[in-house]
């Protein structure tokens, strides 16, 4: 018991107890998709009257039945599932909730970070801050050489000779240049791999710095998936994501230009790139968006490389990405992502 409430845990192999989370959740026009480690729900004599959930560092899905409002009931749940994710070592904490929705954890002592009106808020609390993050990030960028500065964000799943000349033709551009390579690990090579083949991929040049996105690029708090549902889900995501980065990323690196490839194949993608293009200019950041680089008459795509991979067609990969890649794919240490790529559908 919890006070005048009865809190359980939820059984998420339990269809019947997710439907009844679901079925909650769809009154606040919320989704839940099952992507979370913990759900907690609090009941009232057997009726569900709030809920939330924990995946990694951001809490989401919370939600309080309209009656009890102002009854305490959200901090409760913001409680146990910070106590939760505390059992797990995680000291830090997003919400990603409506704005109407903001003051109320606001006054829980998240702090916003930004905000895609009328869609979505971004805050947060605990140890760390976007601040500290762009401290970090700025120190780094301290040995970079002065002058006009681009920043590409780029998941290379694996890394291609697109990815290779898009980011050549920003460090032609410009003075220097900054790759922020993302760090959510839902791709099917690594992260830790994902960003070595960057780095080996661009070795040979003295003004490109190569660094993790971290957790405020594309990442599971600034582009979470079950928010709102269709257009409205992309908007809130790519806008809030490219607020982040104009707000807060691009200062603290000293960016005055972004660079994208074109994307006429993924509607997210296609997406994000219309959030920047409105979005930069406002902020003084410049958006250069760079045709794709055509390899006989197909563009070279990291998704055809992994279907050639399924197809363990060497002789045609080996002309689509640097030596650095193809030396790793051809490596022991290949063999078990070779096998998730034989084993999976195409994913972007």
């Amino acid at each position: 018991m919890w006070g005048n409430y009865d809190m359980r845990e939820i059984n998420l192999d339990s269809t019947r107890e997710v439907e009844a989370v679901r079925a909650f959740l769809a009154d606040f026009d919320l989704t839940f998709d099952g992507a979370v480690e913990y759900t907690v729900a609090f009941f009232q004599n057997e009726e569900m009257v709030a809920t939330g959930s924990l995946a990694g560092e951001v809490l989401r899905n919370i939600a309080v039945s309209p009656r009890l409002q102002g009854e305490g009931l959200t901090a409760n749940v913001v409680s146990q599932l910070m106590q939760q994710a505390r059992q797990h070592g995680i000291y830090h904490y997003f919400i990603y909730t409506k704005p109407t929705a903001a003051p109320m954890f606001a006054g829980l002592g998240f702090k916003e970070i930004a905000r895609a009106e009328p869609h979505a808020v971004l805050l947060e609390a605990g140890l760390g801050s976007i601040e500290e993050y762009c401290r970090e990030i700025a120190k780094k960028a301290e040995s970079l050489p002065a002058g006009p500065r681009a920043a590409l964000v780029v998941n290379c799943n694996p890394f291609t000779l697109g990815h290779k000349a898009v980011i050549s033709k920003a460090a032609a551009d410009n003075k220097a240049v900054v790759v922020l390579v993302v760090s959510e690990e839902r791709s099917l090579f690594p992260f830790e791999v994902r960003l070595r083949l960057v780095q080996e991929g661009l070795a040979e040049f003295d003004n490109i710095l190569v660094l993790p996105a971290g957790k405020y690029i594309i990442s599971a708090a600034t582009f979470p998936a079950y928010f709102t549902r269709g257009e409205a889900a992309f908007q809130a995501q790519t806008r809030l994501d490219a607020t982040v980065f104009a707000r807060y990323i691009a200062p603290a690196l000293g960016v005055d230009r972004r660079y994208v490839g074109d994307e006429p194949y993924c509607a997210t993608t296609s997406s994000y790139n219309e959030a920047l293009a409105d979005l930069l200019p406002q902020y003084g950041i410049s958006l250069t968006v760079m045709p794709r680089i055509m390899s006989g008459s197909e563009p070279i795509s990291a998704s055809r490389v992994r279907e050639l991979v399924r197809q363990e067609n060497w002789p045609a990969i080996k002309e689509l990405v640097p030596a650095t890649t193809y030396q790793y794919l051809l490596s022991p240490e290949a063999q078990p992502v070779i096998a998730r790529i034989k084993a999976s559908h195409s994913r972007h």
